[in-house]
């Protein structure tokens, strides 16, 4: 019988790479408590920013305290950190705000399980007691829930306290009453669509973040042609993504031999007729208005002005489908059917003028919920933060209408969770529970981080806080300006239902995934052959 040989085998090709069990998870863990310890410093009112400084020549500088902003930058070869990453941005995308606080919870719930696991609890077990604690702190957030979707004046007074506090974390903060107004009439016009493209965000320098205001209507970027109205009443608008520039000559790949001068000007004219007919086809459609997607070339734009109709050339992609979408009217390529094409309306279009820029200004569209917020701000990082800012208020507003249901912030509905979970652990026999605790302890790190970033007494407030809702002052939270505990109801610190409940689901889901992990597994790299086939 021959002898088994002790070397290990790997079964794996040359180059490939394995981390098995301990090692495999304690990467994990290390991998996604970094990514949380890079964004907790950004949490709460009191979160400092970060400075993001991009490869390449230009060398971008992006300041943002926003969660999601901070890891799409940063490239991360940490499989468990990737996880978090995505868990952001899917965040970000569904409910617009709470990025932050989904990668801090997550992280936080590692923290805890890697002190489990070192004491030889099976992360199978902690799985389960995390989905019990899950379920119940999720029921107590929908008990704790108040929906004032019934009664209009409160429900704006909720909207206007959720701006609030979802701009008080961010660059906005000392403008937030100023801003909260503009996100809140932007949003109640759209009449519960929910559609954030028909708000048109403009960004210009110059002013202050005071300056912004809210434009019924809407603003393109964009120049009126030479010589041609700069105002029309009961506008009918032709939106086109096509080529004008035929008037100069474009023959690549062939060679035309010609005896005189007189055979290329027959060229010409004949490209100048080619275009003409394609304008007569455009002015066929009844139009006094025409946006074109791409560039309109002088000859073109000579025959738009002799028809008395406005020409604005080279919208930008997204400009001219938002315009599409708020006049109601379709882009269009081909020109021969006039009957088939949907034009666009508008009651006036004029030039206006922001700071030292011109601007069309659309009024009267036929999509009444449009709108523009135009930003004022004295430099381009300040303009590109608070329309960050305003996007991820605007987002939670908007799913604010659709499910009106308001929890209280201020580390308030965390503590309440942590509560819940902490009564069911004590409740469970075995060591289920002690995952339970582990969970209710990570709820309770949000509040704490929150007192930290302010420079508060973290052990202090949150054991006060913890009291408070064992004597069943289930609205109380923390107060940031005066660095005590307070009623959240008195200080109108409201959090959309959904973000929270959001935030909870997805950091125990993320969190679960990557405790399962007991094998990483990295694929070979692929060799780089030489090219004998040069082009």
């Amino acid at each position: 019988m021959a002898s088994l040989s002790m070397a290990p085998v790997s079964i794996f090709r040359h180059g490939a790479d394995e981390e098995k069990a301990e090692t495999a998870r304690l990467s994990s863990f290390i991998g996604a408590i970094a990514i949380g310890d890079l964004v907790k410093s950004t949490l709460g009112p009191k979160g400092m920013d970060k400075i993001l400084l991009g490869g390449g020549k230009d060398s971008s500088v992006t300041v943002t305290n926003d969660g999601a902003t901070i890891l799409k930058a940063i490239g991360v070869d940490n499989p468990a950190a990737k996880v978090l990453v995505d868990m952001s941005k899917v965040q970000d995308d569904e409910v617009g705000d709470g990025t932050t606080s989904v990668t801090v919870l997550a992280a936080e719930l590692l923290r805890e399980a890697e002190l489990l696991i070192a004491k030889k609890i099976h992360p199978q077990i902690i799985i389960s007691g995390w989905r019990k604690a899950t379920q119940v702190a999720r029921d107590a957030l929908r008990e704790a829930a108040v929906d004032h979707g019934s009664d209009e004046l409160k429900f704006q007074q909720d909207l206007m306290n959720i701006a609030r506090t979802t701009l008080s974390s961010k660059l906005l903060t000392h403008h937030k009453d100023h801003f909260s107004k503009l996100a809140v009439e932007a949003v109640l016009r759209l009449k519960g669509s929910g559609n954030l493209e028909a708000i048109h965000v403009i960004k210009k320098l110059g002013g202050s973040l005071t300056d912004s205001y809210l434009d019924e209507g809407f603003l393109l970027d964009k120049r009126i042609g030479v010589n041609q109205p700069k105002r029309i009443e009961n506008a009918n608008i032709l939106i086109a993504n096509t080529g004008m520039d035929t008037d100069k000559i474009k023959i690549f790949g062939s060679r035309v031999r010609v005896d005189s001068t007189a055979k290329v000007a027959e060229i010409e004219t004949a490209e100048k007729e080619k275009m003409k007919e394609k304008v007569e086809r455009i002015l066929k459609h009844g139009i006094n208005c025409f946006i074109n997607r791409q560039l309109i070339y002088n000859y073109p734009e000579q025959l738009f002005a002799s028809a008395g109709v406005m020409a604005i050339e080279h919208a930008d992609f997204m400009g001219v489908e938002r315009l599409a979408l708020v006049t109601g009217g379709e882009i269009t390529s081909t020109f021969d059917h006039p009957e088939l094409v949907k034009i666009g309306h508008c009651k006036l279009i004029e030039e206006v003028m922001i700071g030292e820029d011109n601007l069309i200004h659309f009024s009267g569209v036929d999509m009444g919920e449009a709108c523009t917020i135009v930003l004022r701000g004295a430099t381009q990082q300040i303009l590109d933060e608070a329309e960050r800012s305003l996007h991820d208020a605007l987002c939670v507003l908007a799913q604010t209408v659709k499910e009106t249901r308001t929890v209280f912030g201020g580390g308030c509905s965390e503590m309440l969770m942590a509560k819940a979970v902490s009564d069911l652990a004590i409740r469970t026999p075995g060591k289920e529970a002690v995952a339970m605790e582990s969970f209710a302890k990570a709820l309770m790190m949000l509040p704490t981080i929150i007192a930290d970033n302010a420079g508060y007494d973290s052990a202090e407030l949150v054991s006060q806080l913890r009291a408070a809702h064992q004597d069943n002052k289930s609205t109380f939270g923390l107060d940031m300006i005066q660095g005590t505990v307070g009623d959240m109801v008195a200080l109108g610190v409201t959090e959309s239902f959904q973000v929270k409940r959001q935030v909870l689901l997805s950091a125990a889901e993320a969190a679960e995934m990557i405790l399962r992990v007991d094998n990483i597994i990295k694929a070979a790299p692929r060799k780089r052959v030489p090219d004998h086939h040069p082009c």
